[in-house]
């Protein structure tokens, strides 16, 4: 019987994680867990990109799962001990790599509202966080989901 591709990148990757990996990977287990849970939510069609902030001696494990999964990437250098990894679908990636050209916090409003529109976040509050940064005002009258 074949196994779906979804379900044994699932397995592949790990998930869910042992306490082994905790031992095996020392420091970097923490990193490690939230990385198996993104490659678990890839493979099951959750979300199509990620974004991770890790230390540079996190980056060379990750990249290596990574490509043993063929899942796309792009490492964007934030200082000289830390980087962005946004990593999924291909197209997803490639619009990522296309607007990420320089640091987060100088990303204007309609970029911010690209990337956190593909990274799956709460839409109607990408809404609000566009129309506060882009100066347009709010739409004060209408309650967040959340609240």
């Amino acid at each position: 019987m074949d196994v779906p591709e979804d379900v044994s990148l699932a397995q592949e990757a790990g998930w869910p994680p042992s306490p082994a990996v905790a031992v095996a990977e020392g420091c970097a287990a923490p990193v490690m867990r939230l990385f198996q849970h993104h490659v678990y939510e890839y493979g099951r069609g959750v979300r199509a990109l990620f974004l991770m902030t890790l230390c540079r001696a996190e980056l060379p494990l990750v990249l290596a799962r990574l490509g043993r999964h063929g899942i796309d990437h792009f490492v964007q250098e934030v200082s000289p001990v830390k980087v962005n990894l946004f990593f999924g679908r291909p197209a997803f990636v490639a619009v990522a790599r296309a607007v990420v050209t320089r640091p987060l916090n100088t990303l204007t409003a309609e970029e911010d509202f690209m990337l956190g529109t593909l990274l799956g976040y709460d839409k109607e509050q990408q809404c609000r966080r566009y129309l506060g940064r882009s100066g347009r005002g709010q739409p004060e009258e209408v309650a967040l989901a959340a609240e």
